[in-house]
C-alpha cells in the first residue's frame, strides 16, 4: 500500500521586525505605512518614517501656536511621535500631546511611554498601514481610546481632505474646513491655510 502522502506545511508567516511597529490598537501591531517596501528592500526605514514638507510646516505652526499660548512654565508641549500607555494592550503615538506640566512632573518623565492623559492631542494625517482596516475604523477607535483615557480634546488634520475632525468626549464630533478659524481652546484658534499663504504656499 502506498505510504499516505503528507499534506504540505503552510508557509511560515514572515516576522515583521518591532520597529516597524506605529502603535498598538486593541492588542494589535500596527506598522508603519510603507513596511512592506522596507520589507521587500525596495526602501529604507528612513525612506518612511519622514514627515513631507507639508506636514512639517503645520507641525512647525501649530507647535508654534501652542507655545506662544501655553507657554513651557505652566504646560509641556510634546512632539515627535510622543508615546502614550494607554493600557497592556494599547500603545499609541500622539504627533503633539498638551500636557499640564504639574501632571507631567519630573518624576513621570523618564524612557518609558506617558501614562499620563495629555489634555489636547493633535494628529497630522495617518502614519499607519492600512490594508486591514479601513482609515475610517482607524481614526475611530484611536480617538475613542484616546477621549476614553482623559484626553479633552483630539484634532485630526487631514491634509489631502484639508479638513480638521475634532472630538470631545460627550459631544458630538465635527468635521471643519480648514479654511475656517478652529478653536484649540478659548482665545487660541488655529487657521492653516492662513499661516500657510503668509509663507507663500496656495494650496
Amino acid at each position: 500500500m502506498e505510504a499516505a502522502k503528507q499534506a504540505p506545511k503552510p508557509p511560515k508567516k514572515r516576522k515583521i521586525p518591532d520597529y516597524l511597529v506605529y502603535e498598538i490598537l486593541d492588542g494589535v501591531p500596527l506598522y508603519r505605512e510603507g513596511y512592506k517596501s522596507v520589507l521587500n528592500k525596495s526602501k529604507t526605514l528612513e525612506d518612511i518614517m519622514g514627515s513631507s514638507t507639508l506636514q512639517s510646516e503645520i507641525h512647525m505652526y501649530l507647535n508654534s501656536l501652542l507655545f506662544g499660548f501655553f507657554g513651557i512654565e505652566n504646560y509641556a508641549i510634546y512632539s515627535n511621535e510622543a508615546g502614550l500607555h494607554i493600557s497592556k494592550s494599547n500603545n499609541l503615538a500622539g504627533d503633539i500631546l498638551v500636557y499640564d506640566a504639574k501632571a507631567m512632573s519630573g518624576d513621570k518623565i523618564g524612557k518609558k511611554y506617558s501614562d499620563i492623559p495629555p489634555l489636547l492631542a493633535f494628529e497630522i494625517d495617518i502614519e499607519v498601514d492600512l490594508s486591514d482596516m479601513t482609515e475610517t475604523a482607524y481614526v475611530t477607535r484611536k480617538i475613542e481610546k484616546l477621549l476614553h483615557f482623559g484626553v479633552k480634546k483630539v484634532f485630526w488634520i487631514s491634509t489631502e481632505a484639508r479638513r480638521v475632525l475634532v472630538a470631545e468626549p460627550g459631544q458630538d464630533w465635527t468635521t471643519i474646513a480648514w479654511e475656517k478659524d478652529i478653536e484649540i481652546v478659548p482665545g487660541l484658534a488655529m487657521n492653516i491655510p492662513d499661516h500657510l499663504r503668509k509663507r507663500g504656499l496656495e494650496l
